[in-house]
């Protein structure tokens, strides 16, 4: 039986070691959270993310990082974006250049800007590394409803070993060779999922809903053609696809933290209640800065970062949306690169 290793056991690491054992490997999780490996081993349950959910014994959570990493043929790091260089950085004593990192993380980092496959490349630059994105719920993919992934990687063929590895009757996975698009699409949908809450929380209706992320696609499509990306990338999965369903479904912990600060909470409060990572946050920041930097247009990450970082009154906020100066939306569309002459 072969053996693959996933760092990190939030729910969406939790959900990808129910699909790897479902196609016949043996997982070994990685948790620095001793209790939290103690109740997977003992109830075979992950209460905390996952409740309900039953681990098979061929599911094993340990502190080890060492042995979890030793023999894995597939290293998956399942861990915040803003912890992908730490863990990078702690696993490099005993990876092996043939194994095979697979990102799952969608987000920026703060400090940097960088996209996280150069964050992981710059500390493990022998490895061969493919980001993991798309439409996908851990809620739904632990319970083997049908998902559609892509494997994103330069090398066709290390992207082909991760598409093996993870497809099967219920997870369908494409493969892509823009990595910067897949990884842009991931980590920018956040912002808009984000803005789409907060019209939510204001009590708005489908139209604005659907502007939002319409506008938020277009808006995405700039900042990433100009950071290298292809711009067919963001009509795929994991563009438009994974936009529709964080902007759309109450799994997304980026929409409800955008619903309770629409409702008037503070970002403090909002970030109390959720009590998981709102990789939209971080994103927010980091898109603004390098929006600023490249003088690309971004009025909807502008917008959300006024609110998150300036304290912007909400409505104030998409008042001014509303009413920045008039657009031609086609000669918007072809200069940005969605359609060519």
């Amino acid at each position: 039986m072969n053996k693959v290793c996933v760092v990190g056991v939030g729910s969406w690491g939790s959900a990808l070691a129910l699909a790897l054992c479902k196609n016949g490997y043996k997982v070994d999780m990685w948790t620095r959270d001793e209790n939290q490996a103690k109740e997977i081993n003992t109830t075979r349950e992950n209460s905390r993310f996952l409740p309900g959910i039953i681990f098979p014994k061929e599911i094993t959570v340990s502190t080890d990082l060492e042995s979890v990493i030793k023999d894995s043929k597939i290293v998956v790091l399942a861990v915040p974006s803003q912890a992908v260089r730490s863990v990078s950085k702690n696993i490099k004593p005993f990876i092996k250049d043939n194994q095979i990192i697979v990102d799952v993380a969608k987000g920026l980092e703060r400090e940097t800007g960088l996209r996280l496959s150069d964050v992981v490349k710059s500390e493990l630059p022998n490895n061969e590394y493919v980001t993991l994105s798309g439409p996908s719920h851990a809620e739904e993919v632990s319970r083997f409803m049908p998902t559609t992934l892509v494997a994103a990687s330069p090398n066709l063929e290390v992207a082909e070993v991760v598409q093996d590895a993870f497809m099967s009757p219920v997870l369908r996975v494409y493969t892509n060779p823009d990595i910067i698009g897949v990884e842009l699409g991931g980590a920018l949908k956040n912002i808009i999922a984000f803005g789409a809450g907060m019209c939510d929380g204001l009590g708005y209706g489908d139209n604005a809903k659907a502007a939002l992320m319409t506008r938020g696609i277009t808006e995405i499509g700039r900042l990433g053609v100009a950071m290298g990306a292809n711009v067919t990338t963001f009509t795929g999965l994991s563009g438009i696809g994974d936009l529709i369903v964080t902007c759309t479904s109450m799994h997304s912990r980026n929409r409800r933290a955008g619903i309770l600060m629409g409702q008037g909470k503070t970002l403090e409060e909002t970030l109390d209640e959720v009590k998981m990572v709102v990789e939209g946050i971080v994103a927010t920041e980091v898109a603004y800065k390098v929006g600023k930097k490249l003088n690309i247009d971004l009025p909807i990450t502008n917008a959300i970062y006024s609110v998150l970082y300036e304290g912007a009154n909400t409505e104030e906020t998409v008042k001014n949306l509303m009413t920045r100066n008039k657009k031609n939306e086609m000669e918007e569309v072809v200069n940005n690169g969605f359609v060519h002459n």
